[in-house]
């Protein structure tokens, strides 16, 4: 098994992520734009922030304009939030019922062994070097905390790394194999060898 087919199949799982975060993307943009030109609502509520500010027009639009960001940052902590669960739910599905994801199958190769357990510490490993610190990294940087993102950034490099460098040694596998305790085989490796065992039983 070559390193390039893992490199493959990796970026095969990892392009239906990018596109999974480019759709949510394009929601995330939508409800933000929805929140500037609901011009009603907008009325409405600095309507009653002035009637409230007891003459401090400047506070109660500031108070508006909090609000707003407030929100908008909650819509892109939640499409990060569901980017993590949705990465993680898709490795684990695979895995647990296939023991492969569409990566994995195109390139012919396979998670072995394959139990629940197995399945769920690798999943969560792979979205964590993959796709979980790095959105961590990106919400920080939207709240406003540019030195502790660039820290988390730096920190989802090295993991990444860990999980992906081993697999270039000899016995080809990643952090999310040793953790857990597992190893990626051909299909046809895996058939010979049950093979052998039919014929030596």
């Amino acid at each position: 098994m070559s390193a390039f087919r893992r490199a493959t199949a990796w970026s095969v799982d990892f392009a239906l992520v990018v596109a999974l975060a480019s759709l949510l993307a394009v929601l995330t943009f939508n409800r933000m734009s929805a929140l500037v030109t609901d011009v009603p609502e907008l009325a409405a509520r600095g309507g009653f922030d002035l009637l409230t500010s007891r003459g401090d027009v400047l506070d109660a639009s500031a108070g508006l304009g909090t609000s707003l960001w407030d929100r908008s940052v909650g819509y892109v902590q939640q499409a990060f939030g569901l980017l993590v669960v949705a990465a993680f739910l898709y490795q684990w599905a695979c895995l647990a019922l296939a023991g492969r994801t569409a990566g994995k199958a195109l390139t012919g190769l396979k998670v072995m062994p394959r139990t629940p357990r197995r399945a769920a510490l690798r999943a969560a490993v792979t979205t964590a070097t993959d796709v979980a610190v790095y959105a961590v990294a990106c919400v920080l940087l939207v709240e406003g905390e540019i030195v502790l993102s660039v820290l988390v950034w730096l920190v989802a490099v090295a993991l990444f790394l860990l999980n992906a460098l081993p697999v270039l040694g000899g016995r080809r596998r990643s952090l999310a194999d040793r953790v857990a305790g597992t190893s990626v085989e051909s299909v046809e490796l895996s058939r010979s060898a049950a093979t052998r065992r039919v014929g030596t039983s």
